[in-house]
């Protein structure tokens, strides 16, 4: 079955909109200047800001009077409402099964550091209930008058592909007749100090691939896809030909120094889309400009591609480096692209570093059929797509053949129950865990041995909040402290994908692994990503988590409003697998 794209819509710091975007990529334009609406100490770091203030893009959505609204959402919800405008389909989607599924890491951080700590009782109650990454999708489905099934996948940088990935697997499973799916991220002091504590932020522009590359620069965007199953495409549009997500399994941070994970992906989405390395005409890389980043997608790309490299650019030195919300925009670039004749150009490449692939400088015209995208994320969380201008054969439809059993469950939910880890992990390592790690760790593994398996297909992660506690921390120190101080520690453990990726890397489980984060509907969505691995064949076993846990400060707003406060952890680990024949 074909998946046909045929709406996109984006935000950067390049403009508004796919015409603003076209244009200043074709001049090999740059977005990152001075921060302008961030209000942070760190005004020596350059960023790729959207060019519109909160108050301009509410104005835009004629949401004037909304008093707590992230700007996350607001950029979320422009991109979403050209995509379905450009899909010809804004005003046809009643009758439809529709889904909204969108990738992000921060959600509300932005306006969740503003009211942080306040006296008001309104303040507190936005920080409890639209801090999270779920409710910034509800919101932006909300401020685009869109009413929507909404799914948020937090994976870090590899979000936004991987909510596309989702979206396609769902649309060929007959879940939904139409999805919007890509990703946002707003700016926030938590995590450009976050990432300025791993000291890879450059205080020059960015300059992915070259020799004198010191760092990435951050920008902020959305950008999203409307997909159809191509029997219900009203016209030609671009095909979803191949993709996968594989995981390094290697570092929280650090890529492999051989890209495992990132070249499993690629090779995997070669060969869903029947593809060879030859027939591939442009890479978007992920090239973020960190040394280490550079070299990893470099080695990678040469295993894949061999002497058959095509052209290969990274458009972060044009737009910055968007964090949840790239994959997204940099398929809508590779869409536009397709759609007007050219190859984008690698701002800043000026001298080549024998250890990475020598990019496209400039951008310059081209045909192009058939395009790959280049997602990576914290955790080893890699991610490779392939759109193409023909029809592509791909496995048949995705009709269940596979009976689904569940073999195991495990739930942690008190602290006293931590004292079992020490029967799987040494008391040195635990020292370093937070407690929701501890726990995550000890169900799983518990789950993994009552199945009787050491290395599952998948791991699939369900959470609300994430590490919260660790989350907490950080946003405190910045309060408190200023901006000057942050730990790395903190915030390398303050994604929600940590606890899928720290189990991975332990088990050294290359597969798919994914994170979902949707308030109470977390579970959900994960266990039905997980059938739908095991009823099409793309997993025999996957590892499923639902785990979250309360933060001192949060627990304060709680009985201020009134609510139960009692539970500090709770970790429950599943493991499905194929049923066999008695």
């Amino acid at each position: 079955m074909n998946i046909v794209i045929n709406g996109i819509g984006i935000v950067s710091s390049l403009g508004v909109g796919a015409e603003a975007t076209t244009e200043a990529l074709r001049k090999g334009s740059t977005g990152i200047r001075t921060m302008r609406y961030l209000q942070s100490q760190h005004t020596e770091l350059p960023v790729g800001e959207v060019p519109l203030s909160n108050e301009e893009m509410m104005q835009m959505l004629n949401a004037t009077s909304e008093r707590y609204v992230s700007r996350t959402a607001l950029m979320g919800a422009i991109a979403l409402r050209e995509a379905l405008h450009s899909a010809g389909i804004d005003a046809d989607l009643k009758g439809k099964r529709v889904c909204l599924i969108s990738g992000t890491t921060v959600g509300g951080m932005d306006m969740t550091e503003r009211v942080f700590a306040s006296a008001d009782d309104n303040d507190l109650y936005y920080c409890v209930k639209h801090h999270d990454c779920g409710s910034s999708t509800e919101d932006m489905a909300r401020l685009a008058g869109v009413e929507a099934e909404c799914c948020t996948v937090s994976t870090a940088c590899s979000a936004a592909l991987n909510a596309i990935i989702v979206g396609s697997e769902m649309l060929k499973n007959d879940e939904a007749d139409i999805v919007i799916a890509g990703g946002s991220e707003a700016l926030s002091r938590f995590h450009l100090n976050g990432f300025n504590s791993l000291k890879i932020l450059d205080d020059k522009p960015p300059r992915p691939f070259c020799a004198t590359r010191q760092g990435l620069n951050l920008g902020e965007g959305a950008a999203y896809v409307v997909m159809t199953r191509e029997k219900d495409a009203k016209e030609k549009g671009i095909y979803l030909a191949g993709y996968a997500n594989r995981c390094d399994a290697y570092h929280q941070t650090a890529s492999s120094p051989e890209g495992k994970g990132a070249s499993l992906a690629m090779s995997a989405a070669l060969r869903m889309a029947h593809l060879t390395p030859q027939d591939i005409d442009y890479v978007n890389a992920h090239g973020t400009g960190t040394p280490d980043n550079d070299r990893s997608e470099s080695h990678a790309l040469r295993t894949v591609f061999g002497e058959a490299l095509p052209p290969v650019s990274s458009t972060k030195g044009a737009t910055g480096h968007t964090t949840s919300a790239s994959g997204a925009i940099e398929t809508v670039i590779c869409i536009l692209a397709m759609r007007n004749g050219f190859i984008p150009g690698n701002n800043g490449w000026r001298e080549k570093d024998d250890e990475c692939i020598a990019p496209v400088a400039a951008a310059y015209a081209a045909t192009l059929h058939h395009v790959m995208c280049n997602s990576f994320g914290f955790g080893g969380n890699d991610s490779s797509i392939i759109l193409s201008d023909t029809t592509v054969e791909q496995r048949q439809d995705a009709v269940p053949s596979w009976q689904v059993e569940e073999v195991a469950d495990v739930t942690v939910d008190s602290m006293e129950q931590l004292a079992e880890l020490a029967e799987y992990v040494s008391p040195r390592e635990t020292r370093r865990m937070g407690k929701l790690l501890k726990a995550a760790t000890l169900s799983s593994l518990k789950a993994l041995r009552m199945a009787g398996t050491d290395n599952p297909d998948a791991i699939i992660t369900a959470t609300a909040n994430g590490m919260l506690e660790n989350s907490e921390q950080l946003l405190r120190e910045i309060a408190d402290n200023g901006e000057q101080t942050t730990s790395p520690t903190l915030f390398m453990q303050s994604t929600h994908n940590t606890i899928g990726s720290a189990i991975a890397i332990r088990l050294g489980c290359h597969g798919y692994n994914i994170t979902y984060t949707q308030g109470e509907q977390s579970l959900q969505c994960a266990l039905s990503d997980a059938r739908r691995l095991i009823a099409t064949g793309q997993a025999e076993t996957v590892l499923i988590g639902c785990h979250d846990e309360s933060a001192p400060y949060l627990n304060t707003l709680l009985q201020r409003l009134g609510e139960d406060v009692s539970r500090d952890i709770y970790s429950r680990s599943i493991v499905l697998t194929r049923k066999k024949e008695r």
